[in-house]
């Protein structure tokens, strides 16, 4: 966790939904979870950019049948990915609660919350990363990392399908247009309480630290354990570099063998 994928534990079920959208302390949530709960949690920024090929590809599954209506796919993959894991955090899970509670009918809905201003900022920022163009060629030779430009894309048509009042965007620029804003936030918020039984959903501020979070799914507070405390920001800027170098590493005994071919090509 944090940083580092879980692995799936046989014979764990779902218990808790985390229905808190990216950059609400996702990160820090997914490690006070795995403490409470004693089992694997699935966050899925840091299942899709560090754990094996099969995570990116089974989301990216996921997106387009979800895109495309195609209810019974989304399921049947969904409960694939998270068989064996006790809860399922951050984006694109966060987007798909219906299908969530569908599953998993007596899981906690547990929701992480934020100042919508520094919300809005923070996605913004997150955009901005993903948006470089020259990212998909750079990641090419990373097998787990060269479809994830064509992930963000599919994470934004989700976005934009959700939050732009029912249409389907399909253009880059329609869907740029429909940037995280403070208004998303609060929408997010108002259809969880609509939709959600009001005696499994609970709304949690990680800067409360352990006790609301115990309390709601009635377990004892960690005795001298400190609450997690992973910065969202940084971690993505951590990953972002890891795979940078990675892939610039790559590149460079791609470009450096296929000077020895040429050479040895021409004699010289």
């Amino acid at each position: 966790m944090g940083q580092t994928p879980s692995v799936p534990k046989p014979g764990t079920q779902i218990q808790v939904i985390g229905a808190g959208l990216p950059r609400t302390g996702t990160t820090s949530f997914s490690v006070a979870l795995a403490i409470l709960l004693d089992a694997p949690v699935y966050h899925c920024n840091t299942q899709t950019t560090r754990g094996p090929p099969s995570e990116l590809e089974s989301w990216i599954r996921i997106l387009h049948a979800w895109l495309d209506d195609d209810r019974r796919t989304v399921l049947t993959v969904l409960k694939s990915c998270l068989t064996g894991y006790a809860a399922v955090t951050d984006t694109p899970a966060c987007h798909l609660l219906p299908e969530l509670l569908e599953l998993y009918p007596d899981a906690k809905v547990i929701c992480t919350v934020r100042d919508p201003l520094a919300w809005e900022k923070s996605m913004k920022q997150a955009h901005g990363l993903t948006r470089t163009w020259f990212l998909k060629a750079l990641l090419f030779p990373l097998p787990g990392m060269r479809h994830f430009v064509d992930f963000t894309w599919l994470l934004r048509r989700q976005w934009s399908r959700l939050y732009a009042d029912g249409r389907r965007l399909n253009s880059v620029d329609e869907v740029a247009a429909t940037l995280p804003q403070r208004e998303t936030y609060s929408r997010h918020l108002a259809w969880l309480k609509e939709n959600v039984p009001a005696d499994r959903l609970v709304f949690f501020d990680v800067r409360e630290g352990w006790e609301p979070l115990c309390r709601a799914l009635g377990k004892d507070v960690p005795k001298d354990v400190p609450f997690p405390h992973e910065n969202d920001s940084v971690g993505i800027e951590r990953t972002a570099k890891y795979h940078i170098r990675r892939a610039l590493m790559r590149w460079a005994v791609i470009f450096a063998v296929a000077g020895v071919i040429i050479v040895g090509g021409f004699g010289v």
